[in-house]
């Protein structure tokens, strides 16, 4: 097949579903590889990421290709694709403003090697507006042809939560915004092929946009708010678990939680409606404000725990889990190093696990380095995530590598409640 032809948005789809056309995943991340592996189920996948190392681990893992699925760092490979999906990260910066350059990398990237007739979805978290304002014009500059004429793109956003069965790529509703209604239709087909839960077509790429960053935004705040009344309930004496398992007896109560908001989602997400409302000049104090809330419970933890030890300061402490959260190995914006750094600032020697963190990458990230075993005693243990291997730990246990009586087990995600008896005990 002659790899400049036009394709048009009645036959692409049929060229994917023949093999006679490939389908490119831009970043091989939590949300790109599992994308790339269901689209192989049914066409010919290239995957492609810059790093080579992650190329060369996945190659190990997967074999070097199959008949439908060949991961790269080559862009060359990519001129043989004509549906692009980008999935790459979207962070900030130290100043907490939207760092767009893995965007904008991998938009100079497609846009350097798709073809006249090609479709670019984007699923990377972004504020309204930012796919049209930045990635289109980059397509078209670096390609020389015409959204909308010579090319289609759409906005489909990943709503993958990782390590959750339950809500995966398939059984989660996809939302899908695009340039044109020739488009909505050609890319909700393409990913209805592997997502059994439907498609939700918005009217543009705009409201597909907001869409997602909304979901993230009420996630923050709705956190934030069980975080700021755990601290007066916990002021006042009262057990905020007990008060949520109360008012979850009401259909409407949503049972959030109070605990650590980490990752590269929710702390991030909502970072980028704040810079949006910045340029619209519209104030957001509703969400800074759980934003500042969210960033300050390392902070208040470790006050907290500092307050309750008997007998003064602690001298060792244990921190159990450094990953954003249960299960998982991912450890961006991890909060619970944000604990060992203030713990570390108040001369406590600090040990922490965490049995699906990569060493060398907490090191590199936070320069802390992981324990495999505990190294007892310790005045301070606290655990940060509830990883299923540590369900089953129990009072003997923690007494185990604890100094004394007068150890304290910090609990942070209610993980112990009414099982520890021989320790101090604390929780949010």
């Amino acid at each position: 097949m002659d790899l400049c032809m036009r394709h048009t948005d009645e036959n692409i789809y049929s060229e994917l579903v023949g093999r006679r056309a490939s389908l490119a995943v831009i970043g091989l991340g939590y949300v790109g590889l599992p994308v790339a592996i269901e689209f192989a189920k049914h066409f010919n996948v290239i995957g492609y990421d810059i790093d080579r190392s992650r190329i060369d681990n996945l190659c190990d893992e997967f074999g070097e290709s199959s008949a439908s699925l060949k991961f790269t760092y080559s862009e060359d490979d990519l001129k043989a694709a004509s549906f692009f999906v980008i999935a790459v990260p979207t962070p900030v910066d130290n100043d907490r403003k939207p760092d767009l350059r893995p965007l904008l990398d991998a938009t100079h990237t497609v846009g350097r090697n798709m073809c006249r007739g090609s479709h670019v979805v984007y699923e990377s978290t972004v504020y309204p507006g930012c796919t049209e304002e930045y990635c289109v014009p980059l397509l078209e500059r670096e390609s020389g042809l015409v959204c909308g004429v010579d090319f289609k793109v759409g906005y489909s956003p990943e709503r993958i939560n990782p390590n959750d069965r339950a809500h995966s790529i398939v059984n989660t509703v996809k939302i899908v915004g695009a340039c044109d209604e020739e488009a909505l239709n050609c890319i909700a087909d393409v990913y209805g092929m592997i997502v059994s839960a439907g498609m939700h077509k918005v009217s543009c790429i705009k409201v597909a946009e907001a869409a997602k960053i909304l979901e993230n935004v009420q996630r923050n705040i709705n956190i934030a708010l069980m975080n700021e009344v755990s601290i007066l309930f916990s002021k006042a004496g009262i057990d905020m678990a007990e008060v949520v398992g109360a008012a979850s007896t009401k259909w409407n109560f949503m049972d959030y939680v109070p605990g650590l908001v980490g990752g590269h989602c929710i702390p991030v997400d909502p970072l980028y409606i704040v810079s949006m409302a910045e340029k619209h000049g519209v104030e957001m104090p509703l969400v800074n404000t759980g934003c500042a809330i969210n960033d300050g419970m390392p902070a208040y933890i470790v006050r907290s725990v500092m307050n309750r030890i008997v007998g003064g300061n602690p001298v060792r402490a244990l921190i159990m889990g450094v990953a954003f959260k249960e299960n998982i190995g991912d450890i961006r914006n991890s909060l619970a190093a944000q604990i060992a750094r203030l713990l570390e600032a108040a001369s406590i020697e600090v040990d922490i696990m965490d049995p699906y963190a990569d060493s060398g990458m907490v090191e590199e990230m936070y320069g802390l380095k992981l324990k495999s075993e505990p190294c007892a005693p310790y005045d301070l243990i606290i655990v940060a995530v509830a990883h299923d291997c540590y369900a089953s730990l129990d009072d003997k246990y923690f007494r185990s590598i604890a100094r004394n009586e007068n150890t304290l087990l910090a609990d942070v995600k209610w993980a112990y409640k009414g099982r520890i008896t021989s320790l101090k005990y604390w929780s949010l």
